[in-house]
């Protein structure tokens, strides 16, 4: 199976660095009102599962990296 996004494995990396759940990333989320579930975090983190600019957003802003060390690692996290 293709890969469906190209941040998924940096999320998973940034996530357990910041020491929470898949499921607590999910809550955080839905607090910003970006409906998702623990199991859309999995899939995302797998590349099984699309992200949209407003989930590639709020994980940028939850997991306290900026959204091009997402797409590029180029830059540090905040």
């Amino acid at each position: 199976m293709k890969d469906k996004n190209i941040i998924g494995l940096r999320v998973s990396k940034a996530r357990k660095k910041s020491g929470i759940t898949q499921m607590e990333l999910a809550a955080q989320m839905q607090v910003l009102d970006v409906p998702i579930e623990r199991s859309g975090i999995a899939k995302l983190e797998t590349g099984r599962r699309p992200v949209s600019d407003i989930e590639i957003a709020a994980i940028s802003r939850i997991l306290k990296v900026s959204v091009a060390w997402l797409f590029e690692g180029e830059e540090t996290s905040k």
